[in-house]
């Protein structure tokens, strides 16, 4: 069975995202978590990048044939990662069957979106600039592997099958039962 993995901070509980507010308001709220991965990405360009990459990805997996739900994904991984549990103060995750979701709503990149599509990693992978349906990212994994299995620990190598849910369905009852 494939699980999907969603870290969260405890304290702020799971899939609150900041990818629907404004660069403002995602800004104010991350200057309130204090792991160096927030820390480090609390700037305009950086909310500015990673609206841009959302579309982007949105874009591709229209193009594939998938249906977003939503204008903005949620985030969650294939499989157990703790490099995502390092993101928070107080990690906690929430685990969920893939067979609970409409796989026309989610779309997946072999590896995190940001250095997925990096002008500035050029090692010609396949899965560089690329989004997958659910049946293409499974003949990935079976050829590579989960990524964070075997992760060297820099920003070019993927650490993580990242998974984008454009759907509330099955979030938002895990949202809402999650303590």
């Amino acid at each position: 069975m494939i699980y999907l993995y969603h870290y969260f901070e405890r304290k702020v509980g799971p899939f609150v995202s900041l990818s629907g507010l404004s660069i403002e308001e995602s800004m104010k709220i991350q200057s309130q978590l204090t792991t160096p991965f927030h820390i480090e990405n609390r700037n305009q360009r950086y909310y500015e990048h990673r609206k841009y990459l959302e579309q982007l990805v949105r874009s591709l997996f229209i193009e594939k044939g998938g249906n977003p739900i939503l204008d903005v994904p949620h985030y969650m991984a294939i499989g157990k990662c703790s490099f995502l549990a390092t993101w928070f103060e107080d990690s906690e995750y929430i685990k969920i069957p893939i067979t609970e979701f409409d796989l026309n709503t989610i779309s997946f990149t072999y590896g995190d979106t940001f250095p997925t599509f990096s002008t500035s990693v050029n090692d010609d992978m396949e899965y560089r600039k690329k989004v997958y349906l659910y049946d293409e990212i499974l003949a990935l994994i079976k050829k590579y592997g989960l990524p964070q299995n075997t992760w060297d620990g820099t920003y070019a190598s993927p650490c993580y099958v990242e998974v984008q849910v454009w759907n509330d369905v099955p979030i938002m009852h895990y949202r809402t039962t999650w303590r």
